[in-house]
């Protein structure tokens, strides 16, 4: 338990820093803050927050910074306070203006929409480029996984020999396109009717699910079925076997503008991270299942790639179902009241589109 100046303390020396990330000082802290203090009252304060772990002093005689504890006791005061930034006698109280930023980003997106159609590949490539632009940081959205999506309808147009193209929407405007395979006899009225009975055997229901129907399926004895019924069944197996290794970055190299990437190393070991798909997507699929805002500040992550820095993600919805997720991944001394609203607000506007194109 820490008494409310103590608290304060922290909170001046974590904004201090976010804002400038140079050791915090005694004096520093004095002069721009009205607590009423000595320097010396707040240089013990300091101290005893070095003790519980959550400052540290870079070297002797510097000031403090603060610790990856000590910025998760700063963003769970944020969590418990509604989002109200902590009180700090002094702090010059403004409207934060990227609230306007954001809000404005996202209505141009909104706009676009309405003559782009129901194409959410371009949605999530827009609020991948506003979250990044916006926070300054690296934005990843997470698109629907396929198997989580409802189908809605395929279409198979004869592309050439035994080749054929299969073009899958679902209910959330995700388009999908494969070529597969088929019996080079099958005709374009034979693709037209194989279609026409999948989208009225399939239609409303999950990726999973129908796979989960074409395994039952399958398993009956096969003469029973009629020959195009048959061979349905087999093109839609393969025509739903799409890839869910794919995720939207925006704003890598923006990084190096931030003090905190003046070492080029750091940059690279970041990419790394990222283009690692399979490591990412696990990072971002244990994310899907949470509820709200989730913050990783550095060692939190299970990416050792990722252990100096901090994420800030939320899940996307259709209706009450998680879809995907939303996240910002940028330096542990991260604007954390601007990067919560920005992805908290973000997922709120794909839930929004997604409910829109069903």
């Amino acid at each position: 338990m820490m008494d409310e100046r103590s608290k304060q303390v922290l909170y001046a020396i974590i904004e201090s820093y976010i804002d400038k990330p140079e050791p915090i000082g005694s004096r520093f802290v004095t002069k721009k803050y009205s607590f009423g203090f000595s320097p010396a009252t707040i240089r013990n304060i300091m101290a005893d927050l070095e003790d519980v772990g959550l400052l540290a002093q870079p070297y002797t005689s510097a000031g403090r910074v603060p610790t990856d504890k000590g910025y998760r006791f700063y963003v769970d005061s944020l969590f418990r306070q509604g989002m109200e930034v902590p009180f700090i006698p002094g702090r010059q109280e403004e409207q934060p203006p990227f609230k306007d930023v954001i809000d404005e980003a996202l209505g141009r997106v909104s706009r676009r929409l309405e003559t782009a159609g129901n194409d959410m590949a371009e949605v999530f490539s827009e609020v991948t480029n506003v979250l990044s632009m916006a926070s300054r940081y690296v934005g990843i959205v997470l698109p629907p996984r396929p198997e989580k999506t409802t189908f809605n309808r395929i279409d198979l147009i004869r592309y050439r020999g035994e080749h054929v193209v299969a073009i899958l929407l679902t209910d959330e405007g995700v388009i999908k396109n494969r070529i597969i395979k088929v019996d080079p006899r099958l005709s374009q009225d034979d693709l037209n009717r194989i279609t026409d009975y999948l989208n009225a055997e399939y239609s409303g229901r999950t990726l999973d699910e129908i796979k989960a129907a074409l395994i039952r399926r399958m398993t009956q004895e096969k003469a029973l079925w009629d020959l195009l019924i048959s061979r349905a069944i087999g093109i839609c197996e393969e025509a739903l076997s799409f890839s869910g290794d794919e995720f939207f970055v925006s704003g890598l190299y923006d990084l190096m503008d931030l003090p905190d990437f003046a070492d080029i190393a750091r940059i690279r070991e970041m990419a790394k991270a990222i283009k690692d798909k399979h490591m990412m997507l696990g990072l971002l699929d244990d994310l899907v299942s949470a509820e709200g805002v989730q913050v990783l500040i550095g060692r939190e992550s299970s990416v050792e790639e990722l252990k100096n820095l901090s994420i800030v993600a939320s899940t996307y919805k259709e209706g009450d179902r998680p879809m995907g997720v939303i996240a910002v991944i940028g330096p542990t001394r991260m604007d954390y009241p601007r990067a919560i609203y920005m992805v908290d607000r973000v997922a709120g506007f794909i839930t929004k589109a997604l409910s829109s194109s069903v």
